[in-house]
């Protein structure tokens, strides 16, 4: 063999090598990344329990209206720490100058900061001899509203009224009932 053709062998030689390195090279690179989204993906799955059981909350406001809620578990929502969804939810509301008015539902949505309070689905209001059932309630201490809607009947002694919607001004105690469809009027019937 002479000189020129060894040299063409050990050129060959050489080039097959760092093929097989970069081959190697990129195999094993694929391997980590594979690793390191199976890692990402446990930290996700490990980080969505924020599950409270026996939930009570108790609020003072500047007026002096004492605000309870307790419900059998509570989920903090991971994109905002300030709200809570419920289950079972019971709730007190004891306004200043006012008999207390009790609230349940199956669910709820509580905002820690501002006391905003969402009531779904089963909602019952009770409020000296009335009762309220609904499927929505939200109730908002910023606005001074309490606003019921879906399904709503409420019954005292006397009558049933059936709207698509009560709203109260929980301060002033004003209170609009209506239907969201002008054409279907409130229905009232007498309980005599």
């Amino acid at each position: 063999m002479s000189g020129k053709s060894k040299k063409n062998v050990l050129i060959f030689i050489v080039i097959i090598i760092l093929i097989l390195i970069l081959i190697i090279f990129i195999t094993s690179n694929k391997k980590t990344n594979l690793i390191t989204i199976e890692n990402s993906t446990k930290e996700n799955t490990t980080y969505n329990s924020n599950i409270i059981k026996d939930v009570n909350y108790v609020s003072k406001d500047m007026k002096g209206n004492i605000y309870t809620i307790d419900a059998s578990e509570g989920v903090i929502d991971l994109s905002n720490s300030n709200i809570i969804f419920l289950t079972d939810v019971r709730a007190n509301i004891k306004l200043n100058n006012s008999k207390v008015v009790k609230i349940t539902s199956k669910y709820g949505k509580y905002n820690t900061e501002n006391y905003d309070t969402i009531f779904s689905k089963d909602v019952i209001i009770n409020y000296i001899e009335n009762q309220i059932t609904s499927e929505y309630l939200d109730f908002s201490i910023d606005r001074n509203t309490m606003i019921i809607s879906r399904n709503v009947i409420h019954t005292n002694d006397k009558n049933i009224l059936e709207a698509d919607v009560i709203e109260m001004d929980i301060q002033t105690k004003d209170t609009k009932i209506f239907m969201y469809n002008s054409k279907k009027k409130v229905n009232i019937k007498s309980k005599n």
